[in-house]
Formats: structure tokens, C-alpha cells, sequence
């Protein structure tokens, strides 16, 4: 596969070894409509189970939280051409619970949907319905456009020029519109919306609070890589950040894993393939450089996951990772002398968690996208793509000096030349930064900016106060935005600590606001 193949087409089943897989046929055309069904889906869900739950479009919610009504917004199409698509729209879901809310009067708190399924966010953001048990609140989970089930143009979402309308300014306008509806809807006008979100969910947070403070009080940002993304920062920091995780379990472990991807290099350059094939237990044999690359991609990438998801306890977010999946992994590297089955084995940890999966298919397990960090798999990874083809900036390299990956650059060109043949656009380097005011936040207020050390995303966001209201809370021992889960007594007594300061802070918040609201009575 080359870097322009990005387009999942359609999957088949095939049997192998007695056994159900999925195989992804890739479609390299722009314009090709793209034909993954939600039936076929269906049918490879049993053997895909075993891979992050964000990469499954049509993965039933038997687990939803029965206390959240799923419900359907009508959305504006576009906030800000008026001759384009005239007054069209669109079906825009949100989640929506009032068990706790003391109507009319509580808060509203409001989750910034991001690259993804709401129901994957609703169910491991518990800390939002503990907050809005504490403090009588409203509770909604909206979901981004263009993923999960809020496709403006249903099938036809991801051809050009539809996937135009797919922008942060759209997605930030959709949830003024929504919290400005919903509450004249409910009765709620005076009641003070505080927004909360994780990663780039983060990221709509603090942007909310800056382009729409007279409908948001507040902001919760956790793990919101808003400097790097605006292409402030190192290109080095994200994947030495990886790294450093297994590093800070034991120098033995980054040292195996280094002396694997060596033993898999020196292969690659005798075109032995077969030999690869065999070590990694891949379904089709390899037979090119690409390949070569895009197996170091597939495990680079598991790497990824388990840093950004390692937390205390066994999850189901983003995959079904154990408890500490780093220090797992790392038990698995030095498990014995075989490095390339040992390399073979931890990267099973995110790939193959049940161990239903007879062998690995690379190009159906990973997808090489914009965003170096991965984009996953099925509609939502089409549309991530072309987020970091256009505002997001995701220009992370691994280089085997600053990390223990192979060297695989990704520059400002190599993005530019990717983004133009795959979507015919140019990406805009800078852009959040001129928007949304990079690091220049010291005149913004009520945001809190939380990360923990464990998450490579940390230093890509703000780590240092910037003012009284302006707080960065660093969590020791958090992973990607740990605070936002629901409480478990494995919890480390840093996120608690964090969590009671957030509580706080929204409290004062919400009563600055009540404040503000009553002199214009």
C-alpha cells in the first residue's frame, strides 16, 4: 500500500484456518464513493472485537448506558455560507441524560464530541456523570460531524466536494446552535453550559470557551494537545514521548525492542520475506520495501495505543486493553531470546486480544493515514484523514535516535503531496495557530488543562498555569485523559486529587455565571 491508498473500500470474509477474518480492499481513487456497508461490518464484527472499539462504524452499544436517551438534532449544514447548501440539514446525534438535574436550575454539562462513535465517549467518560450527580446537572454528549452516526450526506459524506464541510469552525457552530436549542427547548436559558472533552474532544473545549464565551462558562480540556497540533512544538516529542513510557518500565525493554526492529531491518534488506512473514505470523506473504513499511507502521502504531491507553485497570476503550499494557508489553519483550516473536507477541496485545485472529493481515489491521499516530479503521478513519489533511497538523516523525522505532519521517511535503493526490486539498501549516491563538491564551479564563505523565499527547499541550483561571493540572501516573474516566479503586491518588480540583473549579464557575446571568435580569 502507498501512502495515497487511505480509502477503506469494502470488506469480504474470508475463512481461514477454520476461522472468520476480515480483509479490507483498499481504493486509491479520490472520488470513489466509498461501499463499506454497515452488513458487511456486521459480519466481521465477531473477529474484530479483538481491535479498538473506535475503529468499528456499526459497533452495537449492547452496553449503553441505560440513563443516556439517544436522540437526533437538526443541524445547520453549513453555519457560514449562505449559498452553498441554503438552509439544508442534517441529522446531528447527541446523548442526553437528566437523572441528576435539578431542571430548570443545574448546570448543563456538554461533551464536545470528537473523532468518533459518542456512545465510545459516554461510556468511559464517567466522571461527568459523577460531577453531574454532585452538582444536579445536565448531562449531554454531542456527537462531531461526519462520524459515528451524524453523517450530513449519509453515504455520500466522504466524496469531494461533500467532505468539504467538515472543519473545526462547523463542528464549534454546531454545538453553539445545539446547547443555544436545547436550552430554550428544556427550559434551561439560565442555566450555566460548562463543556467538557478528552484529546482533540479536548481541543473543541478550549476552543468553545474561546469563540463562544457568552454560551460556555468553562472549559475541562483534558489530554488536549492544542500546541503541537497547531504545529507549535518538536516533530520528535510524540513517538519519544512513546518511548519514554516503556523506558520508565525498564531500559531493558526499549533496548529489546530497538534490537528487534534492528533484527527485522537486516531482514527486510536480504528480502527475506518469508522469514518476516513467518516471524509475525502475517496472513499474505510480503514482497516489497512497502510492505516492510507498512509492518513497521502496524507496530509502531500498537506501541502507540498502549502508551496513550495505559491505565490502571483493564478497558474497553479504544480496544480491550489489560491493566498497565505497558509493563505487560514490556514482560512480553523480554519473555525470551526470540525478539521478532517477542516484537510479534506485544503488538498481539492491541491487534489480537482475544487470540481469535489466525494471523495478521496489515493492510486490514492498520491503515497508514495524515496522521502518523493512526486514524483507525472504517468511516471514521476517512474522516480524521482529512482533518489532519487540512486543519489538524500531525507531522510526528520516529527517528531510532530520540525513540526505539525505525526512522519514519513525515514532514510538512510529505503531508502536503499526500493530502493533494488523496483529497485535492492543500493543508494550511499555522492555521489553528492564527484561529484559535496557539499559545498565546493568557487573556482566555476558565479552562483547566489536565494531562498525565504516562500520555504521549501530554507535551503537546499546556503543562505550566498561565493565570488563576488558566489552571494546568499535570496528573502523575495518568494516562490519555484518565481524570475523565469514572472513578475505580485502582485510581491513582493523583487523579483523584485532580478530579476534587476540577470539581471546584466548575462549581465556582457555574456560580460566577449564575452571577453574571442575574445582573441582566
Amino acid at each position: 500500500m502507498t501512502c495515497d491508498a487511505g480509502v477503506v473500500g469494502n470488506l469480504k470474509t474470508k475463512g481461514l484456518s477454520g476461522q472468520l477474518y476480515c480483509d479490507v480492499i483498499l481504493v486509491t481513487s479520490v472520488d470513489m464513493r466509498f461501499i463499506l456497508s454497515s452488513v458487511a461490518l456486521v459480519l466481521c464484527v465477531d473477529v474484530l472485537h479483538s481491535l479498538p472499539h473506535t475503529y468499528l462504524q456499526s459497533r452495537q452499544h449492547h452496553d449503553a448506558d441505560p440513563r443516556f436517551t439517544e436522540k437526533f438534532f437538526t443541524q445547520t449544514l453549513d453555519h457560514f455560507n449562505f449559498n452553498s447548501m441554503g438552509n439544508g440539514t442534517f441529522n446531528q446525534r447527541y446523548l442526553i441524560t437528566d437523572q441528576y438535574w435539578e431542571k430548570g436550575f443545574g448546570p448543563i454539562f456538554f461533551y464536545t464530541g470528537n473523532e468518533g462513535d459518542i456512545w465510545e465517549f459516554a461510556l468511559n467518560s464517567g466522571f461527568i456523570t459523577e460531577l453531574a450527580a454532585q452538582q444536579r446537572a445536565l448531562v449531554i454528549f454531542a456527537e462531531h460531524r461526519y462520524y459515528g452516526k451524524s453523517l450530513p450526506f449519509e453515504k455520500d459524506s466522504f466524496n469531494i466536494p461533500q467532505i468539504s464541510l467538515l472543519t473545526v469552525e462547523q463542528a464549534l457552530a454546531d454545538y453553539a446552535i445545539m446547547i443555544t436549542e436545547l436550552k430554550q427547548q428544556l427550559g434551561a436559558t439560565d442555566c450555566p453550559a460548562i463543556v467538557f472533552g478528552g484529546s482533540y474532544g479536548g481541543m473543541l473545549s478550549v476552543y468553545m470557551r474561546l469563540k463562544y464565551p457568552n454560551i460556555v462558562a468553562g472549559a475541562l480540556a483534558a489530554s488536549a494537545p492544542i500546541l503541537s497540533t497547531a504545529g507549535l512544538g518538536d516533530s520528535r516529542q510524540f513517538f519519544r514521548d512513546v518511548a519514554s513510557d516503556f523506558e520508565s518500565v525498564s531500559s531493558d525493554c526499549t533496548d529489546a525492542v530497538r534490537g528487534a526492529f534492528h533484527q527485522l531491518k537486516e531482514l527486510a534488506e536480504s528480502q527475506e520475506y518469508r522469514h518476516i512473514q513467518s516471524a509475525f505470523a502475517l496472513c499474505k506473504p510480503l514482497s516489497s520495501a512497502q510492505d516492510i513499511h507498512q509492518l513497521n507502521g502496524f507496530l509502531r502504531n500498537a506501541f502507540t495505543l498502549m502508551a496513550m491507553l495505559d491505565y490502571p485497570y483493564s478497558t474497553h476503550f479504544m480496544g480491550n486493553m489489560p491493566a498497565n499494557p505497558v509493563k505487560v508489553a514490556c514482560e512480553t519483550m523480554l519473555g525470551g531470546s526470540d525478539l521478532l516473536g517477542n516484537l510479534r507477541d506485544t503488538a498481539a496485545i492491541v491487534y489480537n486480544a482475544t487470540g481469535i485472529l489466525p494471523c495478521f493481515d496489515l493492510y486490514s489491521l492498520y491503515l497508514e493515514c495524515a496522521d502518523p499516530t493512526g486514524c483507525g479503521l472504517g468511516f471514521d478513519s476517512l474522516a480524521w484523514d482529512y482533518q489532519a489533511c487540512t486543519e489538524i497538523e500531525l507531522c510526528y516523525e520516529s527517528n531510532n535516535v530520540t525513540d526505539m522505532f525505525p526512522p519514519m519521517p513525515f514532514t510538512e511535503e510529505d503531508r502536503r503531496l499526500y493530502c493533494s493526490k488523496r483529497w485535492g486539498v492543500v493543508p494550511r501549516p499555522g492555521w489553528l495557530n492564527i484561529q484559535f491563538w496557539g499559545d498565546a491564551l493568557s487573556t482566555a479564563s476558565n479552562i483547566i488543562f489536565s494531562n498525565g505523565d504516562l500520555d504521549p499527547w501530554a507535551n503537546g499541550g499546556v503543562r505550566t498555569s498561565l493565570s488563576d483561571s488558566l489552571i494546568a493540572l499535570n496528573i502523575s501516573g495518568g494516562a490519555h485523559h484518565l481524570d475523565l474516566r469514572g472513578s475505580n479503586e485502582a485510581d491513582p491518588v493523583s487523579v483523584i486529587s485532580a478530579r476534587k480540583t476540577e470539581a471546584d473549579l466548575i462549581a465556582h464557575w457555574v456560580k460566577m455565571e449564575r452571577t453574571r446571568l442575574q445582573k441582566f435580569v
